[in-house]
C-alpha cells in the first residue's frame, strides 16, 4: 500500500548505496558469525542491508564520522535477525544514532515515597519504543566487553512490536505462547540463580537483569554462538529458532 501511494504521489524510493565486492568482504570479515550463511542467504542479507541503510536516517553523534563501512556493518547485523521476517519488522521508526563508544543518558527515577533522583546512566546502546536506536561503535570489537550491541538493541526493537519490552515479542502463526513461556521462564530463573551464585557464565550475566534483557542477550548468543546456547538451554534455542525462522546451529554443523 505504501509503495502504491509513493508511486501515485511521485515520491521516489531512496537510492541504494553502491558497494563493491571488496568493501563487502572487508566489512564481513569483522562479522565472522555470518560465515554460516549460504551464498543465497548472504546475497539476500546484503540486499536487505542496502535497503535498511536507504530507509533509515543515520546520525553520527559526538563527532563520530559515520563511514560507509560503519553503516554496512551495522546494517548487516541489524538485518540478520529479520532475514526471514522482512524489513517491515522495523517499521514505524527511522533513526539510527551512533556514538563513538559508550555514552551517557540522563535519567530520572522516582522512589516509592515520591522522591525524584537524577543520575547519568552510562550505556552501550538503547532502543526507544517508536523512536530511534542508539548504538555505540567500537573500532576494536573487544572494547565492547563481549556484547554485540547491534544484535542486542534490534532484538529489543522486535520485542517492542507489541508494546514495552518484556521478553515476549509477537509470536508468529504456528508458535505457541505457552510453549514460549514454558521454555523461557525456567531458563531465566535458572540463569538468575547461577548469576546470584557467582558462577562465571558463558552467557552475559546482564541477561539476568530482566526478562527483556534475557531475550536480547540470548538472541545475541543465538546468532553468534548458537551451538553453545543450544547446549545450555535447548528449549530457549528452539523457541528462538521458531521466532527468527533460522537454525544457525544446524548451519554450523
Amino acid at each position: 500500500m505504501l509503495d502504491t501511494l509513493k508511486k501515485l504521489f511521485g515520491q521516489a524510493e531512496p537510492p541504494l548505496p553502491e558497494v563493491t565486492e571488496r568493501q563487502w568482504s572487508r566489512v564481513e570479515a569483522g562479522l565472522p558469525f555470518l560465515d554460516h550463511l549460504s551464498e543465497a542467504d548472504r546475497a539476500r542479507l546484503r540486499g536487505m542491508a542496502l535497503e535498511f541503510i536507504a530507509q533509515k536516517e543515520w546520525h553520527g553523534a559526538q563527532g563520530l564520522e559515520l563511514t560507509p563501512d560503519i553503516q554496512l556493518s551495522i546494517a548487516l547485523q541489524a538485518c540478520l535477525p529479520v532475514l526471514n521476517l522482512g524489513l517491515d519488522s522495523y517499521r514505524g521508526w527511522v533513526g539510527v544514532i551512533v556514538y563513538p563508544g559508550d555514552f551517557v543518558i540522563p535519567r530520572k527515577q522516582m522512589t516509592e515515597d515520591g522522591v525524584v533522583h537524577e543520575f547519568d546512566d552510562e550505556v552501550a546502546g538503547e532502543a526507544w519504543e517508536n523512536g530511534p536506536v542508539l548504538l555505540s561503535w567500537f573500532d576494536h570489537p573487544e572494547d565492547a566487553g563481549g556484547m554485540n550491541v547491534v544484535l542486542h538493541e534490534f532484538a529489543h526493537k522486535l520485542d517492542m512490536l507489541n508494546g514495552p519490552p518484556d521478553g515476549l515479542p509477537p509470536l508468529h502463526e504456528g508458535m505457541n505462547r505457552q510453549a514460549w513461556v514454558d521454555a523461557i521462564e525456567p531458563a531465566y530463573r535458572d540463569f538468575c540463580a547461577r548469576v546470584d551464585d557467582g558462577e562465571d557464565t558463558f552467557i552475559d550475566p546482564y541477561a539476568a537483569e530482566h526478562p527483556a534483557e534475557f531475550f536480547a542477550v540470548t538472541s545475541e548468543v543465538f546468532f553468534e554462538a548458537p551451538d553453545l546456547l543450544q547446549a545450555e538451554y535447548p528449549a530457549v534455542y528452539e523457541q528462538l529458532r521458531q521466532f527468527y525462522r533460522q537454525d544457525p546451529a544446524a548451519a554450523l554443523r
